[in-house]
């Protein structure tokens, strides 16, 4: 079997967003640097074959150039808020964190953890597979202690994590980064409730809000036949409710908008730069029901 053939449908874009976040560190001015991410892509040699090869296959992508240039500038922003994020929380005094749905995240690698953090992450197995195979030939070290639960966040999984050590008693910053897009609005707010259960108060949450490029742009995508393996796969999760619900739930949300990020960070916007990401604050343990 080859080296990318178990990363198909949700587990396949994690490739996508390993090529931005390699792209993303060859720059001089880069935002963070992902020194594993470009080991992942030479494992997968061909796991994009829909890629364009020829003029021709330039030409019928078309718009989706610039589709795909507002998808790498959400991903860079995205990786860069998310590493401040989770860097302030853990100095903040949350001591664990958890990745749901990480992907090919290596933040517990390359970020400069302070003492006694403690990483879970949790994918799919499939993705465990060909993540752990890649970082064995890198000999990475992670900065941080780091346990990994392969699992299917659309069912039950809150007690693997707690038979893993995970200390609810605990503050902890849960990450829930490229995810709830590809949930329904139940299957969101399921996941989130188990995560309200296992949350002491002083936790904190991220994810992102509204939509990642400007709904133009995704029409687009959505009418493009080389996109319908992606596209396929949206379910849009909580959708623009996603501060209401968390507010009855025992959470203080805040959006953080993504112009205003890209300008603080000095990274101009390839087009309309809308969203951005929610960050909370568990204020009460149990889940209100409104």
């Amino acid at each position: 079997m080859g080296p990318h053939g178990s990363l198909k449908g949700v587990a396949k874009t994690a490739l996508g967003v390993a090529m931005v976040r390699a792209g993303e560190s060859l720059r001089d001015d880069r935002l963070f640097n992902d020194p594993y991410a470009q080991r992942f892509l030479d494992a997968a040699p061909r796991a994009f074959p829909e890629e364009p090869t020829s003029a021709e296959d330039l030409a019928e992508l078309g718009p989706l150039a610039s589709l795909g240039a507002v998808f790498a500038f959400h991903g860079v922003l995205r990786t860069r808020f998310f590493d401040d994020y989770l860097l302030t929380a853990t100095a903040a005094g949350c001591a664990q964190v958890v990745l749901l749905a990480a992907g090919l995240d290596t933040r517990a690698l390359r970020l400069p953890w302070p003492g006694g953090v403690r990483m879970f992450e949790l994918d799919l197995p499939e993705v465990f597979a060909f993540k752990e195979a890649v970082l064995a030939g890198c000999d990475a070290v992670p900065t941080c202690e780091r346990s990994v639960l392969p699992v299917d966040l659309r069912e039950s999984w809150s007690g693997e994590l707690v038979a893993a050590g995970f200390d609810h008693a605990a503050p902890t910053a849960w990450l829930a980064e490229g995810l709830l897009l590809y949930l329904t609005a139940d299957e969101a707010a399921r996941l989130l409730t188990a995560v309200g259960e296992l949350s002491a108060p002083g936790s904190q949450l991220a994810f992102e809000h509204g939509d990642i490029a400007g709904s133009v742009l995704l029409a687009q995508a959505r009418g493009m036949p080389t996109m319908d393996p992606y596209t396929s796969l949206w379910k849009g999760g909580l959708g623009q409710d996603a501060p209401g619900w968390l507010r009855r739930h025992g959470w203080q949300p805040q959006i953080n908008d993504l112009a205003e990020l890209a300008a603080c960070y000095g990274r101009p916007a390839p087009g309309p730069a809308s969203g951005g990401f929610l960050t909370a604050v568990r204020t009460r343990r149990w889940a209100v029901v409104a």
